[in-house]
This record gives C-alpha cells, sequence and structure tokens, in this order.
C-alpha cells in the first residue's frame, strides 16, 4: 500500500462511491444540489454508519453494539 499503482490503496473508497451511486445518486434525478447533499448525508447517516462493521467495535455494526453494551447497563442499574 502507498506504492503507485497499489491495487488495495483506492478499493474502500470505490467500494463506498459504488454504494452510494447505487442507493442515492441512480434513484431519481436530482433538481438542485441542496436537494441531492441533504439526501447523501442522510443516506450516510441513516443507513451507511449504521449498518457498516467497524474494527473498533470488534467487527460489529454500532447497531449491534449498543444492543450488546446496553444489556448489561441496564442490569447495573
Amino acid at each position: 500500500m502507498g506504492r503507485v499503482g497499489a491495487a488495495g490503496d483506492n478499493a474502500a473508497m470505490e467500494s463506498f462511491f459504488a454504494l452510494l451511486q447505487n442507493n442515492v445518486l441512480d434513484r431519481r434525478t436530482w433538481t438542485t444540489r441542496e436537494e441531492l447533499r441533504i439526501a447523501i448525508v442522510t443516506w450516510i447517516e441513516r443507513t451507511y454508519h449504521r449498518r457498516r462493521r467497524q474494527a473498533a467495535l470488534g467487527r460489529l455494526t454500532p447497531i449491534e453494539y449498543e444492543a450488546i453494551m446496553a444489556t448489561p447497563a441496564s442490569r447495573a442499574a
């Protein structure tokens, strides 16, 4: 990684932009840039970040992690 022509450098971003294009951009035509911007931000915050597995959470999605962590916290209270 980091060398010119290394195949893995852009793989994560290409995957993200492919999902964005399929789930937001190609769904309809957009009349204004502001409307498109809001749709992109909404998709990222509501769908992508909540379903994406994260290494910092032990390869769990944020929703799975919160469900696991909420159970011991409610028992302690």
